[in-house]
């Protein structure tokens, strides 16, 4: 099918940039997606329709960084009024407050909800326990710039963070130490860990680059046509998709690090791309305010996407028209 295009689904509401979002787990009511916006209002979403579930009301600056625990029950933001914010997700109330001393720029959960990593501007990266109140337990400093993206990795075990100091740098939560270290020659504005949690995606100048999480050893590295600001691997590990400063969205085979397509995705530079947590669709976030959702297999019937089986038709064309479709 050459000539069927993708027709994305346009998350409106947000009224300034969208710069990150998360999305849960599958749960017994599907799964979630959350958006950080300038407007300083992180909304939830159903994240296969896009349909608006609520928006949490409390933050008093720009949300840089959100995030969802695995089962939805738990959102949090990061913001320029210098606190993360726990809030419950089902009800939307806010359930902690965690003072920091400048603008937090990214929140994330541990596995069993029990803790939350924070990195701000005061280049440090911070781990609050949740069930204490939300108390800060742990504090790892070292980073040279603001801390762009923190996360937990091996099983809990360590946290993982890249900063505006060209690193990204892995730290023991039993030693309080950093082991490890990788230097970029950019600053790398975004990191994801894979779903099984083996590969890390960071995004760093126009490449995007896979490591080994066990081992920080760098997998595979691919060049973008622009500066490139987020990037996705697909939970097969077949695929990925990132966005940037173009305003496009591109898909990669992941293997063989070939580009499969790339279309004008928004109206502005793409700040965040994610996949879905079944990869049956991929979000990405822009400058121009919207959020837009995208069918990862283009022409299936999931979520609001309803499509017609196209053997039918396939079958009353000819040879020589089908290669006039695929040639034009």
């Amino acid at each position: 099918m050459a000539n069927m295009k993708q027709i994305p689904l346009t998350c409106s509401g947000h009224t300034r940039p969208v710069v990150h979002l998360d999305f849960s787990d599958l749960t017994d009511c599907g799964y979630f997606l959350i958006s950080a916006c300038k407007d300083g209002k992180p909304m939830l979403r159903l994240g296969d329709t896009g349909d608006w579930v609520g928006t949490f009301e409390g933050h008093k600056g720009a949300v840089w960084g959100v995030a969802l625990n695995k089962n939805a029950t738990l959102a949090a933001s990061g913001a320029a009024d210098f606190t993360g914010k726990i809030w419950n997700a089902v009800t939307g109330e806010e359930v902690h407050s965690l003072q920091h001393n400048h603008i937090v720029k990214t929140v994330a959960f541990d596995s069993n909800s029990q803790c939350l990593v924070t990195g701000s501007n005061e280049k440090l990266v911070r781990v609050f326990d949740l069930n204490a109140s939300g108390t800060p337990v742990e504090s790892y400093s070292g980073h040279a710039g603001t801390i762009k993206r923190a996360m937990f990795a091996r099983n809990d075990k360590y946290v993982i963070s890249c900063a505006d100091d060209k690193t990204m740098r892995l730290w023991d939560r039993a030693s309080g130490q950093e082991t490890m270290r990788v230097e970029f020659n950019a600053h790398p504005n975004s990191l994801e860990v894979s779903r099984d949690g083996n590969i890390l995606t960071v995004t760093y100048g126009s490449n995007v680059a896979f490591f080994e999480t066990e081992t920080l050893k760098k997998m595979k590295e691919i060049m973008v046509p622009t500066k490139v600001s987020s990037a996705s691997l697909h939970p097969d590990k077949q695929i990925f998709v990132c966005g940037g400063e173009d305003f496009k969205m591109y898909k990669f085979d992941y293997i063989t690090g070939n580009e499969i397509e790339s279309f004008k995705g928004h109206f502005g530079p793409v700040h965040a791309v994610s996949f879905s947590p079944d990869g049956e669709l991929y979000a990405s976030g822009s400058e121009d305010g919207t959020l837009r959702l995208w069918q990862t297999t283009v022409g299936k019937t999931y979520g609001l996407w309803k499509c017609t089986e196209p053997t039918d038709l396939n079958n009353s064309v000819s040879s020589s028209a089908t290669r006039e479709v695929a040639a034009n």
